[in-house]
């Protein structure tokens, strides 16, 4: 029952959860409600903490009543303050104390995007970046190959490119990873959009705002195989931190690798290659797990993991949080 249940999970993602084109359902926008179950890394041993080189300092499981809930597949966070944004265009905000209380919550909708509807190939974001002294955020959508920025809040849209060097990125493969780093560069990944020559998944690093122009120059992720990029984030120190994920019967589901690639790594034509620190597989809590954050509290460096659930009943919007131990 068990194998038939991942089958129909498998086909329920690879079908109507990736490609629907209906009418999205929306989030009611203004103050909201978000319910907070504590997780535990283990579930049969739940003072277990270790995880590679991070240490598990705790997660919670998320739900809300309103319906369009869910698909969250990006994250920022600042202090004690979160945002998620869905692969269907919803913006979650909400506090969230060391004790996994959630407050404050409000939700909205994209100020605009792609397309000229709220089908789901419209509002397809995969990730975002944020400048953390003007506030300013960036978007990257997969379906499109594009990159949207937002004015501090998504107060409105302010502009938007669909740059040349990723028109070739495959349709259900394009951006999935947006990365901003404190140079003011950024770093996309496609999800898998693959070299011919067997080299790795498409990267793409602009050295300023895409939406402004910026040049850029491409190079090549090599993954372990059978693994894609998720998300990726900048570390304090400068390196990168890439979410990796992958759906196998034979783990009876989702996996989930964190790859880190060194300062320097990256540079034009270049085939990087990263060490694993982490594997998130059963039997630990797993899930899809597509959002990637990182953040300091008292000199430690903080990485946050978020789960889309797809808006299916069999799984979650997980939030993990862990110390990165060197």
């Amino acid at each position: 029952m068990r194998r038939v249940l991942l089958l129909l999970l498998f086909l329920m993602l690879l079908g109507p959860g990736w490609s629907r084109t209906e009418r999205l359902d929306l989030l009611h926008a203004g103050p909201a409600a978000i319910r907070a179950e504590r997780v535990a890394l283990d579930p049969d041993d739940p003072a277990r903490r270790r995880l590679g080189r991070l240490t598990y300092l705790g997660g919670v499981s998320l739900d809300s009543p309103d319906p369009a809930f869910g698909g969250f597949s990006a994250l920022h966070v600042a202090g004690d303050r979160f945002v998620m944004l869905s692969d269907g265009g919803g913006v979650a905000r909400f506090r969230m104390d060391g004790a996994g209380r959630v407050s404050d919550a409000h939700f909205a909708d994209l100020p605009g995007g792609p397309g000229g509807s709220w089908d789901k190939r419209d509002r397809d974001a995969e990730a975002l970046a944020v400048d953390p002294a003007t506030g300013r955020i960036w978007v990257a959508f997969e379906r499109w190959n594009a990159i949207w920025r937002y004015a501090p809040g998504f107060a409105r849209a302010e502009g938007q490119v669909r740059p040349a060097e990723m028109a070739g990125w495959s349709f259900n493969g394009g951006p999935e990873s947006l990365a901003r780093r404190a140079d003011g560069s950024f770093v996309v990944l496609s999800e898998s959009h693959f070299a011919a020559d067997g080299s790795g998944s498409s990267g793409r690093v602009f050295l300023g705002d895409p939406v402004a122009g910026a040049r850029s120059y491409g190079f090549r992720l090599r993954a372990p195989k059978g693994w894609l990029a998720s998300d990726a984030a900048e570390l304090p120190d400068g390196r990168l931190l890439v979410l990796l994920r992958r759906f196998a019967l034979a783990e009876r589901g989702f996996a989930n690798k964190l790859l880190l690639v060194e300062r320097g790594a990256i540079r034009p034509g270049a085939v990087v290659r990263g060490r694993v620190i982490a594997t998130l597989r059963r039997p630990l809590i797993h899930d899809n797990f597509e959002g990637l954050a990182i953040s300091e509290e008292q000199g430690r460096t903080i990485v946050w993991l978020l789960s889309d659930d797809n808006q299916l009943f069999l799984q979650r919007t997980l939030l993990l949080k862990f110390a990165f131990d060197e």
